[in-house]
């Protein structure tokens, strides 16, 4: 069984379409799935939306948060999920060519645990605006030099098996910005195969979020995040020793 993620915050214009969307593209498919609608924090009329799409689809959940936070949607919405695969869309951006090319994958005798959509590298296209991109690339860039990240890109659409993330996914303490970048740094380090494929970045509506905002909040968790890890990893070194 697959189960569809996708968080939601203040929507209302894009949400039922979406739903709709998702589920009418899955049933085409033939899948066994579900579709679990997080909506976190919203003052417009999303929460409505989702328990409507809810009563209208018999594949569609809704589940409803006080506080706005992206990744902690993420985390309740990989906790509740029922299905041995997990995807991760979000209500303005969802690719199912990428489904059905990490279903393949992952369908494999030495498939990998974790599909990744990449913005980045051969074959990915990114229509987003330059300083969006460029803000990317960075970021791109301190994982791999300050952290060892070894695929490509860590935000947005993925595939990933339940079973070996499950306990990964409920350790992650850094939500809003970086969940999903610390939910794949420590499926790497467990040993776990990750793996990304290139997708094409179509947003269907402007991004809501300010960048110049994100920047030093982002810096934060993941200095934050970089501690922890080092810690963790020094805590592991010593009980070895003993």
């Amino acid at each position: 069984m697959l189960t569809v993620v996708m968080p939601a915050h203040n929507e209302e214009g894009y949400l039922r379409t979406a739903v709709h969307d998702v589920v009418e593209a899955l049933r085409s498919r033939g899948l066994d799935f579900e579709v679990v609608v997080v909506e976190n924090g919203s003052t417009d009329a999303s929460a409505a939306i989702a328990r409507q799409a809810a009563d209208e689809l018999p594949e569609a959940r809704a589940i409803s948060m006080a506080e706005p936070d992206y990744g902690k949607a993420l985390k309740t919405g990989f906790r509740e999920a029922k299905g041995d695969l997990v995807a991760i869309f979000d209500v303005d951006y969802y690719d199912f060519d990428f489904l059905d090319n990490a279903l393949k994958l992952i369908d494999r005798p030495d498939g990998p645990d974790v599909v990744v959509g990449s913005k980045r590298g051969a074959g990915a296209v990114d229509t987003r605006a330059w300083k969006r991109r460029m803000v990317t690339a960075v970021f791109s860039l301190i994982l791999r030099v300050g952290f060892g990240l070894k695929v490509s890109d860590t935000h947005g659409i993925k595939v990933v098996r339940r079973a070996p993330l499950k306990e990964l996914a409920a350790s992650c303490r850094y939500g809003t910005d970086i969940y999903d970048t610390e939910l794949i740094l420590r499926a790497e380090r467990a040993g776990l195969k990750v793996v990304a494929i290139p997708v094409t970045v179509e947003e269907r509506r402007p991004s809501r979020s300010s960048i110049v905002k994100r920047i030093p909040r982002t810096v934060l968790a993941l200095t934050r995040l970089r501690v922890a890890l080092f810690r963790e990893t020094q805590g592991r070194e010593r009980a070895r020793k003993r």
